[in-house]
């Protein structure tokens, strides 16, 4: 068994918050989350876009960087990447069975409480990456939360909270205020901190927290001037901050609610150039500019030629942002293919796309906390009775019928639906050139 295919198997062991198991495994690890200086990125929506946009600033600033996020979409790889590439099986695996073999020495000497977490094993690997690779700065997305995620054991000196909304309330609380509490766990004390956070409870619980630890708070808005012009769902920014002007930019990464991650974004990289870390205007444009971020707004075309777009969306803040964008960009009405989660609030996350469908297609994916097709085919008819809805069992199956009448599709609801329609793209183009 590959350390690749060990790791597979903890893919549905469960979800456990705490650092316990994360802190055993580096400290006997050597403490690898020390070799670089790490800065992290928390927040409900936008936080893998901010972790995008930073990290490519970053490289364009010759600096040497790693880059952690998570889930995936295809493959496991995606997680870890040294200057904007995606590591190498080779370099996975290496990582991987050193932290198997960490974890085993742990639990054969009775001093862990039991097997790690596939997150927990996933962050340790990537700081024995980043190790390796001898990278200089290293922007971590948090998986969940932030407080008890297995990616706080680094105590950032530099942090970014992007914004709070509900979402994960099984783990984090069913309000904003104990969301953000959560989220406000990345805040070391003497950090410097980015919020983008705007709501006036979860704010007040980011200030408190920076008060109490003695962090420094930069409200990302503050003092700042936004003209952003969106044009065929593309977006130009041009930024005042205190530090400077930028643009106009053309942002890489499409959507009105990119200019809000932007400004985060922009005002990170300005602490961190502030402490002589990364460039300067040059650096930070050529981040907005050439950000990749698979799945969050990625247009593509279905093999018929028809135009596809393939969004992570999976709560309602993140598909109010995706219908937001169908609306200016004059992409609706569309075919909507979507899946969703059991423990997602599945009604808030339709309920702002439905206007933008001329028929849905309701699927399901193959992970433990999937809704049946069937299930969320019947809270679709519930929710707009005269909405055509259609079950498929699978995600393949739904994109064939998708792709039968030329249509425009769009893919949301889910992170694991819209990696496994990018798998079955590559298929589709494989078939086509077998070459």
């Amino acid at each position: 068994m590959t350390p690749q295919d060990r790791l597979a198997t903890r893919e549905f062991f469960g979800l456990k918050l705490g650092l316990d198991t994360i802190g055993a495994l580096v400290a006997a690890l050597g403490q690898p989350q020390q070799a670089f200086l790490p800065v992290i990125v928390a927040g409900t929506n936008g936080k893998g876009s901010v972790t995008a946009m930073v990290a490519a600033a970053l490289q364009a600033a010759r600096l040497r960087v790693g880059r952690y996020t998570s889930p995936h979409l295809l493959h496991v790889r995606e997680r870890f990447a040294i200057d904007g590439v995606d590591v190498d099986d080779g370099q996975l695996d290496a990582a991987l069975q050193a932290v198997f073999e960490a974890e085993d020495a742990l639990l054969a000497a009775g001093t862990l409480g039991g097997p790690a977490t596939y997150f927990e094993l996933t962050t340790a690997a990537a700081f024995v990456i980043f190790r390796e690779a001898r990278v200089q700065v290293a922007v971590i997305e948090v998986g969940l939360g932030g407080r008890h995620d297995a990616t706080n054991i680094v105590r950032a000196p530099y942090a970014a909270i992007t914004s709070i909304a509900l979402d994960h309330m099984a783990q984090l609380g069913d309000s904003l205020t104990a969301i953000a509490g959560e989220k406000a766990g990345v805040i070391m004390p003497d950090a410097i901190v980015v919020s983008g956070v705007t709501e006036t409870e979860p704010a007040a619980v980011i200030a408190e927290t920076c008060r109490a630890r003695g962090a420094r708070l930069v409200l990302a808005a503050e003092d700042v001037v936004v003209d952003a012009t969106e044009t065929a769902g593309e977006t130009t920014l041009r930024l005042e901050t205190p530090w400077r002007h930028y643009g106009p930019v053309a942002l890489a990464l499409p959507g009105r609610h990119q200019v809000a991650n932007g400004v985060v974004a922009v005002r990170l990289l300005e602490v961190l150039e502030a402490r002589g870390i990364g460039g300067g205007r040059d650096a930070i444009t050529a981040g907005l500019r050439e950000a990749r971020w698979p799945g969050r707004l990625e247009r593509r075309h279905l093999p018929g030629g028809a135009p596809l777009v393939l969004d992570g969306a999976h709560n309602p803040a993140g598909a109010t942002a995706l219908a937001r964008w169908l609306q200016s960009s004059g992409f609706s009405p569309v075919t909507l293919v979507t899946a969703c989660m059991r423990d997602k609030d599945v009604a808030g996350l339709l309920t702002p796309l439905l206007p933008h469908a001329r028929r849905v297609i309701a699927t399901a994916v193959d992970f433990p906390r999937a809704l049946p097709a069937d299930d969320l085919a019947a809270l679709i008819t519930r929710l707009a009775p005269a909405m055509p809805v259609e079950a498929a069992a699978t995600p393949t199956a739904a994109m064939a019928r998708a792709s039968e009448d030329g249509a425009r599709v769009v893919v949301a609801g889910s992170l694991f639906l819209v990696g496994a329609v990018r798998g079955w793209l590559d298929d589709q183009a494989g078939a086509r050139d077998p070459a």
